[in-house]
């Protein structure tokens, strides 16, 4: 063989070699992930190598959104079947009514060591149709009251349990230190229905309201909305930071673990954030306590989860299922706690994690945590009886929009741009008008 046969032989090699690689190449999967832009999830892109190392076939691209702007992107893939996404990260809110739509995939073929029955019941039945998942759950929280054991003693107070909100509100003033960089409290007020009304509503339910009476009429002018509406604005714009408006459960949360909160009443999964001195500069002061009620305790704590599901229109649904089952699975979960610790792992979806001796050592929080979550009764959300299910939503497709359109009108009551009085009638005027387009009440 001469040397020019040798060369062409080598190069023959080479591409050969070469076309097989652009085959390999070809054969991996690439799914899209839409998932939102809070803790648990930026853990779970750090998680993604161990994924991929077990399933080298498929390759994961996220898409990380704002909580407003995730909700709206993925409603108008999914309700036009778009396919843009492969995973949706979607809540116990729109997995019912999307999956009567015939949007998602059903999640009927899990492996025995997913271990479903390990999935704690509430959060597995609000995920689900006619028992049927349709969803499954990434984390899941109720709400809970946070506070500074260290400004309480200072100021020589004592949190219940279960406080009222007026007591809140007496502690917010006792707590309150602008000129120290600590404001009295911490809640939501960007406007959004999952976001200041998730808080807001839990608000009128815990003041003896609701958001319809049972002939599906419109309750948002009645006395227990305006007293509701009255004590948030004076904690928010009394005892709160500046620019309310613009701070959502991120912002909150971050301003907690910067030590500029006195008190903070939102969800159960910020605990182990804020107790992680790794996140937070308060770890060792950080107290906790039921959310707050005022003249009931019914609804006074939500019940919320973040879940993924696979769309029907999503291009590989099957390397799209994998990913989900590996997501959410227990096995995630305690490697999550063997990479980053018990107190970085996604909490509230399973039994399991709250057996758990190294949870239980490192997590003071997780009994008010799994008692919170096993309490919240969506479907007894309200002293007065009501046609709904839901907590700090309702379970219509309607209250998508609803909530929205009050949620801004809510954070222009707290920017002065309206008083309470006329800002609630605002929103019962287009909650009325909606509903008689949708024709709820047939």
């Amino acid at each position: 063989m001469t040397r020019v046969d040798i060369t062409m032989k080598t190069s023959w090699i080479m591409l050969l070699a070469g076309l097989g690689s652009v085959g390999v190449a070809q054969a991996q999967t690439t799914i899209t992930v839409a998932t939102v832009n809070n803790p648990d999830m930026v853990t779970m892109q750090k998680m993604t190598k161990a994924f991929n190392e077990a399933h080298p076939d498929i390759r994961v691209n996220y898409v990380t959104l704002a909580e407003n702007e995730l909700r709206q992107k993925i409603t108008t893939d999914i309700s036009s079947g778009g396919g843009q996404y492969d995973v949706i990260t979607v809540s116990n809110y729109e997995t019912p009514i999307w999956a009567k739509n015939g949007w998602l995939r059903a999640m009927d073929n899990l492996p025995e060591s997913y271990r479903v029955d390990d999935l704690i019941p509430s959060v597995r039945q609000g995920l689900s149709v006619d028992d049927k998942l349709y969803a499954l759950p990434f984390y899941a929280e109720s709400s809970m009251t946070y506070y500074r054991k260290d400004l309480f003693e200072k100021a020589g107070l004592e949190m219940p349990d279960h406080p009222t909100w007026s007591q809140v509100q007496d502690f917010a003033q006792k707590v309150h230190d602008p000129k120290n960089g600590v404001y009295g409290i911490c809640l939501r007020g960007l406007p959004g229905w999952g976001e200041n009304m998730a808080l807001f509503s839990t608000m009128v339910n815990s003041f003896g309201g609701r958001w319809f009476n049972e002939q599906w009429e419109a309750q948002l002018t009645s006395q227990e909305w305006k007293n509701a509406a009255n004590a948030y604005k004076t904690m928010l714009t009394q005892y709160g930071p500046p620019g309310s408006t613009s701070n959502g459960f991120t912002e909150s949360e971050t301003l907690f673990a910067n030590g500029q909160c006195g008190m903070w009443v939102d969800s159960t999964v910020a605990a182990g954030y804020l107790s992680n001195p790794d996140n937070s500069k308060v770890a060792e002061h950080v107290g906790f306590a039921q959310a707050p009620h005022e003249t009931t305790e019914a609804g006074s704590s939500w019940l919320y989860a973040w879940a993924l599901a696979v769309p029907e229109s999503a291009d590989h649904p099957e390397a799209a299922q994998t990913f989900v089952d590996w997501a959410t699975s227990a096995d995630y979960i305690q490697s999550v706690a063997d990479a980053h610790g018990w107190l970085s792992v996604p909490p509230g979806t399973r039994e399991s994690t709250y057996d758990s001796q190294g949870y239980q050592e490192v997590a003071p929080f997780a009994g008010l945590v799994e008692e919170a979550i096993n309490s919240a009764d969506p479907e007894h959300p309200t002293a007065e009886p009501v046609p709904y299910t839901g907590i700090q939503f309702i379970s219509i497709p309607q209250f998508q929009a609803i909530g929205t359109r009050v949620g801004q009108i809510m954070a222009g009551i707290l920017s002065g741009q309206t008083s309470v009085d006329e800002g609630l009638g605002q929103a019962q005027a287009f909650t009325e008008r909606l509903m008689r387009r949708a024709d709820v009440a047939k």
